[in-house]
């Protein structure tokens, strides 16, 4: 899904949940001008963006970012899936791995880490994170803190700490990534 279905997909639910993009803005900690370039497809937006719109509109961040489907079992070939650019400042591709509902828990995702973004700042979200590096070396600075990671290597923690996956080289990662939603 590009930015401008993304954007069209985020106006239309906060139209229906009658709220205004200044509204909206606020409630997610940002300009205006930003969800207005979000709505409108003009920006690529960080996955950590998206999140926290997500989160204010009472959605995941996997409906979002693609399709909603609601069937018993949903099977997403390879060939089927499509990347989406986490936003230039954040240095990573996500690839989607499942096409479901806006109400479930977990999100799966590959994230890939780009060698050449080395210099990324720390985010937060809601859920919860796993993370299984497939291939390729990351650093996961969590809490301000370096841990190394290598292919086969996981992690479990909270998205509310600040965190990042930074590249070791000049080798792009590849990390299955699942957000996992608490229950309430």
């Amino acid at each position: 899904m590009n930015s401008r279905e993304i954007g069209k997909k985020i106006k239309e639910l906060r139209r229906k949940k009658n709220m205004t993009q200044q509204e909206l803005a606020e409630k997610c900690g940002f300009t205006n001008s930003l969800l207005s370039k979000i709505e409108n497809g003009q920006t690529g937006s960080a996955i950590a963006t998206l999140s926290k719109i997500a989160a204010a509109l009472g959605v995941s961040l996997a409906w979002l970012l693609q399709e909603d489907q609601s069937e018993p079992l949903v099977i997403m070939k390879k060939e089927e899936r499509q990347t989406v650019a986490a936003g230039e400042e954040k240095g990573y591709l996500y690839e989607p791995l499942a096409n479901h509902s806006a109400n479930s828990k977990i999100e799966p995702v590959i994230v890939s880490v780009l060698p050449e973004n080395k210099n990324l700042q720390p985010y937060t979200h809601s859920e919860d994170e796993f993370i299984l590096v497939l291939s390729g070396e990351i650093n996961l600075n969590f809490d301000g803190k370096d841990q190394y990671l290598k292919a086969g290597d996981s992690a479990y923690f909270k998205g509310t700490t600040p965190h990042v996956f930074l590249p070791v080289n000049d080798q792009e990662a590849k990390v299955l990534s699942v957000f996992v939603t608490h229950l309430e």
